[in-house]
């Protein structure tokens, strides 16, 4: 009977709910990051999350355990954005050298623009994140390669440690005290990556 009701079904009311579900589920997201950010980690309750939300207590509780698997959720999603705005800068028209540093600077100032040491420590262990960190090193590699492919790189060290490399090298502009020193990092990197005079 409910295989013949789910057919019936027509398909602008099953958008439409599943619409009204990642509308749901994008709200809790952005109102528990603003409550962590205002508040701190511990401070948030889900009671906290349900009323920024402006759904009921039960309702959040079907589609998240706790204040972590939102921020968990969150941050998932935060880190799919920012590798979609690196493949599309990657992906932009240019020389592979000009790309790649454009990639890198972009991965810079997301880097520098991070969530606080409050949150950083839970969303750091996810598993999600170290899935993120071996894609985001696959896409370097592929571009470093076809810049040593170019002769616009150098070519004797492996293009994956240059992405290891790269990665490392700009993790420290979460440090960085200017964007003007975040860009001296990115130009300090990209000279690393160019062919041995």
């Amino acid at each position: 009977m409910s295989r013949s009701y789910a057919v019936d079904v027509p398909r602008l009311w099953s958008e439409t709910i599943e619409e009204h579900r990642q509308a749901v589920r994008d709200a809790t997201l952005d109102a528990t990051a603003t409550l962590v950010a205002e508040h701190g980690l511990a401070s948030v309750t889900m009671s906290q999350i349900a009323e920024a939300t402006g759904i009921g207590r039960a309702t959040l509780y079907r589609h998240f355990s706790d204040v972590e698997a939102i921020l968990g959720a969150w941050h998932e999603r935060q880190i799919d954005l920012h590798l979609e705005r690196l493949a599309e800068v990657g992906n932009q028209p240019g020389s592979v050298g000009q790309r790649l540093a454009a990639a890198l600077e972009t991965y810079a100032h997301l880097s520098a623009h991070s969530h606080g040491a409050d949150m950083g420590a839970v969303l750091h262990r996810a598993e999600h994140v170290v899935q993120a960190r071996h894609r985001l090193r696959d896409f370097l590699r592929d571009l470093i390669a076809e810049g040593v492919a170019a002769g616009e790189l150098r070519a004797d060290i492996p293009a994956e440690e240059l992405a290891t490399f790269c990665l490392h090298a700009l993790g420290g502009a979460r440090e960085m005290p200017s964007q003007e020193g975040v860009r001296r990092l990115v130009a300090v990197t990209v000279n690393g990556l160019r062919p041995p005079h």
